[in-house]
């Protein structure tokens, strides 16, 4: 038996990068819902329409890095169980 010791590095590799690209866009998610609350929270204690403009923001920024998230998992599970 022959291992392809090249092949096998850069595949570890490339999963360890885009597992670790995958952390931290989940970590963004969860720090803009983390702004949202703030800015629900100063918005309600008189920060005024601004603070609220800034909660839907955040909102919107969470949504985009869970949808990425999710569509790096499907793209993977697609790769595991495809044809």
């Amino acid at each position: 038996m022959h291992i392809k010791w090249n092949a096998l590095a850069q595949t570890a590799g490339f999963s360890f990068g885009i597992t670790v690209a995958v952390v931290c866009v989940f970590a963004l998610g969860i720090l803009a819902l983390s702004r949202r609350e703030s800015a629900l929270v100063a918005a309600r204690e008189g920060g005024g329409a601004g603070a609220a403009g800034g909660g839907w923001l955040a909102l919107a920024g969470a949504c985009v890095c869970f949808a990425l998230c999710g569509g790096a998992v499907l793209y993977g599970l697609s790769l595991i169980a495809g044809k």
